[in-house]
């Protein structure tokens, strides 16, 4: 039986992937901080920020899922929450390096997450590739340095999937929920400019990216995780407001005003940029929700 070693398995994505791969008749192993008992999978205690991992936590010939990170839309962006962002994704996979390929003990792939905000926080009509090299704001410098810490596993030859995820639909996700609120009031609020595209992906989508990465030997490198239908994200709030039969809100709410309330972090609303999922395509992947409509219907 193939053991999967879990990094960030309490999240959204992480406890979703846990039961599928589970269901599908896979060891799957965490990591955590806290123990709790009567966990549903075996876990093994680690800190990064203390640099502490259990040495029984990986078998040679583990794959690990490598998920930790601080969410980038929880809180605004001041210098420390930014190093938290940082250094909960480069301290992390340094001390997986450090528990497995230092120890003489290597893993049979690698697969870590990334994201597509290593594109940067723009509006721009290209397409975005896995060829386009990352931005220099924060968010595709954060995204730059997330990648390069798994380059220690490709350098002992291991086998190195990055997955670049857009926004994560799904029943109950923090983006949805935000972006539904107003919804509560009878309404649906769009962000200026309204014109800006929303990259993103359903959640059973990713995961399947995810299984897909521990089955197909053949897959390495970076791939996109994104669905291919580009929307905007008055086209999103529109959808939103067809399926809730809710009026949408006119105007938008000013980029100024989104930046007075979310800070550095607006940018995460207000920009937003096309991105090709070619390449995931080409190695047979299929979507499941390749439009919003069905997506948000399944959310």
């Amino acid at each position: 039986m193939q053991r999967i070693v879990i990094t960030g398995a309490g999240g959204l994505i992480g406890s979703r992937l846990s039961g599928m791969l589970s269901d599908e008749g896979f060891d799957v192993v965490h990591l955590t901080r806290n123990k709790t008992k009567g966990d549903k999978y075996k876990s093994f205690m680690w800190d990064p920020d203390a640099g502490i991992c259990d040495a029984d936590a990986f078998n040679e010939g583990d794959i690990i899922i490598h998920l930790a990170g601080a969410n980038i839309g929880e809180k605004r962006w001041s210098p420390e929450r930014k190093r938290e962002i940082l250094d909960s994704r480069i301290k992390s996979a340094g001390l997986l390096s450090a528990a497995t390929i230092e120890k003489g003990i290597l893993p049979s792939a690698f697969i870590s997450a990334s994201a597509t905000g290593i594109y940067g926080s723009v509006i721009s009509q290209r397409i975005f590739t896995e060829n386009d090299p990352p931005a220099s704001d924060f968010l595709g410098e954060t995204c730059r340095l997330w990648e390069a810490a798994a380059d220690p596993f490709e350098a002992a030859g291991i086998r190195v999937v990055k997955i670049r995820t857009s926004v994560v639909l799904a029943p109950g996700g923090s983006a949805l929920s935000k972006l539904r609120a107003p919804a509560a009031a009878g309404m649906i609020i769009r962000f200026a400019p309204g014109h800006q595209f929303f990259p993103w992906i359903h959640i059973d989508d990713l995961c399947q990216v995810y299984r897909k990465a521990v089955a197909d030997a053949g897959m390495t490198g970076i791939f996109n995780a994104v669905s291919p239908e580009h929307i905007t994200h008055d086209m999103l709030m529109r959808e939103i407001a067809k399926q809730k039969r809710l009026p949408v809100f006119l105007p938008c709410i000013p980029e100024w005003l989104a930046r007075l309330m979310l800070g550095e972090m607006s940018v995460v609303i207000t920009t937003g940029s096309r991105v090709s999922c070619d390449k995931l395509t080409l190695t047979g992947f299929e979507f499941r929700f390749p439009d919003i409509r069905s997506a948000l219907k399944a959310c």
